[in-house]
């Protein structure tokens, strides 16, 4: 039965290629012909593949109800939760979770500094889309066209003399965080708070949420917070591979 079970599944990569007919599938699992077909026609009752007029196989809709299912019953905040508990264990430092809705960014988690001397944030609250290190992982991932439309649409608050002045330095900022794969604000929000983050993909790749380890400067400075940028790295992507049920990367 588990080979069974093995084969069946070895069906379902080859066919999210495209359709196949039942040669490629029989060579493909090195089995005989009959044997491919009871499996297909096992699937195809099942709704997880289906056979076209032309005779080939391709994927069937009961797998993307399924996934698109998964997808909308996923939380990621709750997934998330224990590991920005556990960067925040080991740093000392606030740790935040933030997503995308709509032309803001805001914060879905929060766990809070060990220190006396803490960044004031609350979630549910907007972050500061020019200059948060959140913010900027978000919109960098959005296709060229809706950066650039939201870049023009935005305003540019100067918050401190490092904030973000205008669109044209927003847009070369969000390229040069896709390029990394990271983010900072270095009181470019607050001059006395610094905040380093980092993305959390979902199974297509793309961003759904960004996490950030943030702390006043009498705390740590920028340098030193700098510095636990594989600790954040790793913790994204720890939750990158729970969120998308990814096997562990070696």
């Amino acid at each position: 039965m588990s080979q069974s079970v093995a084969r069946a599944l070895a069906v379902l990569p080859l066919l999210a290629k495209g359709p196949a007919p039942l040669g490629a599938v029989a060579d493909e699992l090195a089995v005989h012909k009959s044997t491919a077909l009871r499996l297909l026609r096992t699937l195809d009752e099942h709704g997880f593949v289906y056979r076209q007029p032309d005779g080939r196989y391709r994927l069937g809709s009961k797998l993307f109800a399924l996934a698109a299912e998964a997808m909308e019953n996923l939380d990621v905040r709750e997934i998330a939760h224990p590991h920005l508990v556990e960067l925040n264990r080991a740093t000392g430092h606030t740790v935040h979770l933030a997503l995308h809705q709509d032309d803001e960014v805001v914060y879905v988690d929060k766990v809070d500094s060990r220190y006396p001397v803490r960044m004031y944030s609350r979630i549910g609250r907007p972050v500061p889309l020019t200059v948060a290190a959140v913010a900027k992982l978000l919109l960098a991932d959005l296709p060229e066209a809706e950066r650039r439309a939201l870049a023009e649409r935005i305003e540019y608050p100067r918050y401190t003399p490092r904030s973000t002045p205008d669109a044209a330095a927003f847009l070369h900022e969000l390229d040069l965080v896709r390029e990394q794969g990271w983010a900072t604000d270095l009181g470019g929000h607050e001059e006395s708070v610094n905040c380093l983050g980092a993305p959390v993909h979902g199974p297509d790749g793309r961003v759904v949420a960004a996490l950030s380890v943030s702390a006043p400067g009498v705390v740590v400075s920028a340098d030193g917070l700098l510095e636990l940028l594989p600790q954040v790295l790793r913790t994204a992507d720890a939750i990158s591979q729970d969120y998308s049920g990814a096997q562990e990367r070696t």
